[in-house]
């Protein structure tokens, strides 16, 4: 088939690079405007505009796709150059109905949920934050909604109980690739199925206040958003008069007080919370690197309360 493709981060460049292996032609790529990154914070290309670049395909980065007079390179690759179909992949903008009408196939979607569960821009965080134990990718044609159009494909896979947003994001991303390819293959026969009312739930996008816990949680709801914050935006804890960044725990037996440090050496810093006890197994003081408690603890003064 020939395309246009809509995608920015690495999660949507593990699709292109599926779309492309599998001998699809892909005639237009949208991608977000470059932004800047890095301790410099110098201009950085997203992960789609890299590969397409690579593969000599043309890039459009418009900034919102509101006014009628952003569509003509989309309306081009379309007209011109006969893309029939527009796949959308974490892209980030918001399609009008006016776009999602050129292609003459429409447009589909590869969303990091099975729909209509986590509609919305952080799937994944959301699905091991709430304690999901399984999720998938759903492809899915697109309508004006959020996430709420008719469902063309969908595959499961288990949520392992030490999963963090980043291994689960890379397990999702390749069967996201394979799953539309599958799709592109035989297209024509995919029969449109309209998504439940019920079981919808919306998976905000992840706000970096959110990654401030209290130690008056749970253990097991912490134990979850240190999980889910792994690798973005990183889970921040009060330890020893600094805010820590914990990157890996469990929960572990014992009682105390919320807050209490009731061991630390190198099998972990055991902290009581309001109901069970976490056991931190790598975490990050401010300006340093990510470390295993032991590490952590040389050179510190933290002890057992």
């Amino acid at each position: 088939m020939k395309l246009v493709f809509a995608g920015t981060p690495d999660f949507a460049a593990s699709a292109l690079e599926a779309i492309l292996a599998a001998g699809h032609e892909v005639v237009l790529v949208l991608t977000q405007p470059d932004r800047p990154a890095g301790r410099g914070m110098s201009l950085q290309a997203s992960a789609v505009k890299k590969l397409a670049l690579s593969h000599g395909i043309p890039v459009y980065q418009p900034e919102r796709l509101k006014d009628p007079a952003t569509h003509e390179p989309i309306r081009a690759a379309c007209l011109e150059h006969a893309a029939e179909l527009m796949v959308v992949a974490a892209y980030g903008l918001i399609l009008p109905q006016a776009v999602l009408d050129l292609p003459s196939k429409g447009c589909i979607n590869i969303h990091a949920s099975l729909l209509p569960r986590w509609r919305g821009a952080a799937p994944i965080h959301r699905a091991i934050e709430a304690g999901d134990t399984q999720t998938g990718i759903t492809i899915m044609q697109m309508d004006a909604g959020l996430d709420t159009g008719p469902m063309l494909l969908a595959e499961a896979t288990e949520i392992a109980a030490d999963d963090t947003t980043g291994s689960l994001h890379d397990r999702l991303a390749t069967l996201g690739g394979k799953l539309v390819v599958d799709a592109l293959a035989r297209f024509d026969q995919l029969i449109p199925t309209t998504q439940p009312e019920t079981g919808v739930t919306y998976a905000n996008k992840i706000d970096k206040t959110e990654a401030k816990l209290g130690w008056e949680q749970p253990a097991a709801v912490l134990a979850r958003k240190i999980r889910a914050f792994n690798p973005f935006p990183g889970a921040v804890i009060p330890l020893a008069g600094e805010q820590i960044k914990a990157w890996r725990a469990e929960v572990v037996s014992g009682n105390g007080r919320p807050g209490q440090v009731l061991a630390a050496d190198a099998k972990g810093i055991v902290v009581a919370c309001g109901e069970g006890v976490l056991c931190i197994t790598e975490l990050q003081k401010p300006g340093a690197r990510r470390v295993t408690s032991a590490d952590f603890l040389h050179g510190s003064s933290l002890k057992p309360d």
